[in-house]
This record gives structure tokens, C-alpha cells and sequence, in this order.
């Protein structure tokens, strides 16, 4: 069985580089060829990532600690039954965790350059410097006499600052190892690209110190200064004018959540060059309450976060499974909000080749719809795979803009 997943994981990665290696990149000339300039930011569609940063797991690595996963699958049936709801209808597939995280995606800049248009990225917390410098699970392969484990970028992961990985100790691999050089592949993709339209970044606060491995990395939790000290991170490198954030959506209105409702969304023209960030947890909205502590409505805050419709924050929406929410996610992109959906969840929609889900998403009027499979070739050998339904890296929204014509606009320069 090991056999079988290890080669079907390095074939699947095999597919994916000879994809990645003859993609024909976005031409500027398309990149507003399908939304006119007067649209708001809330009217479009693009297409995004999961997990953007992520490079594949040693397949032995995920063997060593399947077991653990099983188990703290098990103990999720366990949780409140709120959370436990909210679990299932993200995570409604069949999946194991070798399936789970059988995907591969290249560096930022590549995707980017390809027409992705929002990109996911996890932050952890390592104040001190050199938490997940030394992965558990490479620790215990090399002690079995394993001497050709995947390699591991360990760049500036032994300084302070936000750390850029899906599961301490397991998943690990990433394109860049921190925060900071995640945030500079994207300036230096938009510093070549000016007139670029706006990219949307989803940082997931990293909260759960659950791992499937004994004498595990333990982590530090977010609190208000760390998520203080997360916002000058980003604005060290990315700096304040390039960024959408809630004070510039917001106006005059009392709350985000009135502006929202009001359509006070900047226009395309307007978010030309422009990053917007958004924040989420995998517990909920409750995870991030504490960036509100001092900033109610958001003010003064770097990112958008995720929320609950109606809250005086409410802006951006997380609702990844438009097979359940489809209705709910139209209702809520009419009253103004932006979301996010997913076109596959834990691959098992690329292992089925079944587009049903990518394509209630794409008619849903989510403005972000996210994929692990943007390219062609995947380890199950299916045709599955996801790109915007008009080609390109934007689209007119279908449910807040489905009469749209284009209009002739200068290339991004």
C-alpha cells in the first residue's frame, strides 16, 4: 500500500512540473479583457488557491503519522455540536489524510503570473525564532536511517516572526518558509505587473496545537499583540498604499458591515495594483476575535475578517461548500459581501473527476473560488482540473454582473 501511494504521489508531482513546465502564462492584453473598469471589486470573479505556499509531503511523513490523523479525526466527532456542523459541511468528503493533502501547486509568482488571483496563506506565530526549525517527523525518519527525505527550506525559520506552514512536524514544505518571503514574492509579481487586478489574501491565524505525532512542536497562540505585530509585518513589506483595507472600504459609514451593505467597494479601476487581505481560522470566526480588541469595525486593521453576516465587521464571507450553500451564498453576494467557496475539498473531487462542485461555485457568485488542481495532471490520473469559466484571471461576477459587456482597456503595464 505505502508502494502504491509513493508512486502515485511522485507521478501525480511529475505531471503536475511537465504542466507547470508548458503552461502558456496570462498575457496582459487578458487581463481585464472580460470586466470593465467601472465594476466594484464585490462584481468580480476570479479564481484562487488553497494552501497556495504548499509543496508536496514526503509520502513517508504522511505515513508515519496516518495514524495520528485517524484519531484526531475521531475526536472530532467529539466537539460541540455547532463546531462539529460547521466541520462536516467544510470537510463533507470521504478523504484520508494521504489523500487529503495529495496536491502541489508552484510558487506564488508562477500561479500568479498563470491568473490566479487569490492566493491562501497560513501564519504561525514564533515570536523567539526557531519553533519549526527542526520537524518532529524528519527527526524520526532520520533516526530510522532514512537519509532521502524531500528537501527542506529552512530559510529564516530560526529568526522571529510569522511562520508560513500547513501542519507543524507533517506538512511543512513550503515555497517560502516565512511570511515575509511569501509577501515579497508578491510585491516583486506586482512591482512587473502595476495595472494587475486586485489580489486577494486569505491568511489563515494558524490556532490548533492538535498534532498526530508524539513529543510534538508546541505553538504559540495568537493574541492581540501577536496579531498587532502581524499587521507591521505586512505592512513592512507591502507598505500602506499598496493594500485595500477595511478603513478604505468602511468611509464615512458607522460600521464595515454598513458600508458593505451600501456596495461602498472600490472599483476595478481603483484596485488596479492592489492587495486586500482577510483572515480566517479553522475554528470559526471566533478564532480571530481578538484582532478586534482595540479596532472595533476593523478600524485601523490590515486585513478583513471572516464573519458571520450582520456582525458590524462583516465583509468577507467563507462558504466553501456551495453543493450546501449555493442559495445562501447568492443571497449574501447581493446584499454586498464577498466570499469564498471552493471548487474541490481535500482532492477527492480531482480522485472522482466530478466538476459539480467548481461549477456551483462558479454560478454561486462567489468572488473567490478556490482550487488545488489550476493545472493539469494530478497523482489519480483524471482530466480534473479548474480554471475561470471565461478563461483569463477575472470574469464579471454572474450573479452581480451577468449583463456585463467588455469594455477596451489598456494592458496592465
Amino acid at each position: 500500500m505505502k508502494n502504491r501511494f509513493v508512486v502515485a504521489a511522485l507521478s501525480g508531482l511529475a505531471m503536475t512540473v511537465a504542466a507547470h513546465a508548458g503552461a502558456q502564462t496570462t498575457s496582459a492584453a487578458g487581463e481585464y479583457a472580460n470586466a470593465p473598469d467601472s465594476l466594484k471589486i464585490n462584481q468580480l470573479q476570479v479564481l484562487g488557491t488553497h494552501n497556495s505556499y504548499a509543496m508536496p509531503v514526503d509520502p513517508r511523513v504522511l505515513a508515519l503519522a496516518a495514524p495520528g490523523f485517524e484519531k484526531m479525526v475521531a475526536a472530532l466527532r467529539q466537539l460541540p455540536a455547532e463546531r462539529r456542523a460547521l466541520f462536516e459541511e467544510e470537510h463533507p468528503n470521504p478523504i484520508g489524510i494521504l489523500e487529503a493533502l495529495n496536491y502541489a501547486h508552484p510558487d506564488l509568482k508562477t500561479q500568479l503570473e498563470e491568473g490566479v488571483r487569490s492566493l491562501e496563506i497560513d501564519v504561525n506565530p514564533d515570536p523567539k525564532g526557531g519553533t519549526f526549525s527542526d520537524p518532529v517527523a524528519y527527526r524520526m525518519l532520520r533516526a530510522q536511517g532514512v537519509t532521502d527525505l524531500l528537501p527542506f527550506d529552512a530559510t529564516g525559520l530560526d529568526k522571529p516572526g510569522y511562520k508560513v506552514l500547513h501542519i507543524p512536524d507533517v506538512d511543512f514544505r513550503s515555497h517560502c518558509p516565512t511570511l515575509t518571503l511569501c509577501l515579497r514574492q508578491i510585491r516583486d509579481w506586482s512591482d512587473a505587473h502595476p495595472r494587475h487586478g486586485p489580489l486577494f489574501i486569505m491568511l489563515e491565524a494558524k490556532v490548533d496545537d492538535a498534532s498526530p505525532l508524539p513529543n510534538a512542536t508546541r505553538t504559540v497562540p495568537f493574541d492581540a499583540k501577536l496579531f498587532d505585530d502581524l499587521d507591521t509585518e505586512i505592512l513592512s513589506v507591502l507598505g500602506r498604499e499598496r493594500l485595500i483595507t477595511p478603513d478604505d472600504v468602511r468611509g464615512r459609514h458607522t460600521t464595515l458591515n454598513q458600508a458593505v451593505r451600501a456596495g461602498d467597494w472600490p472599483t476595478l479601476k481603483a484596485a488596479r495594483g492592489k492587495i486586500m487581505f482577510f483572515m480566517i481560522t479553522a475554528s470559526g470566526p471566533a478564532g480571530t476575535l481578538a484582532y478586534l480588541d482595540g479596532h472595533p469595525s476593523l478600524k485601523g486593521r490590515v486585513a478583513f475578517l471572516r464573519a458571520e453576516p450582520g456582525e458590524d465587521h462583516a465583509a468577507v464571507l467563507l462558504m466553501d461548500n456551495a453543493l450546501v450553500r449555493a442559495d445562501d451564498i447568492r443571497r449574501y453576494v447581493k446584499e454586498g459581501y464577498i466570499i469564498r467557496s471552493r471548487s474541490d475539498i481535500e482532492t477527492y473531487e480531482a480522485k472522482v473527476n466530478d466538476m459539480g462542485r467548481a461549477k456551483a461555485a462558479f454560478a454561486s457568485g462567489a468572488q473567490i473560488v478556490s482550487t488545488d488542481f489550476e493545472h493539469p495532471g494530478n497523482a489519480y490520473g483524471t482530466d480534473y482540473v479548474v480554471r475561470l469559466p471565461d478563461g483569463g484571471p477575472v470574469r464579471c461576477n454572474p450573479v452581480l454582473a451577468p449583463n456585463c459587456k467588455p469594455t477596451p482597456t489598456a494592458p496592465p503595464r
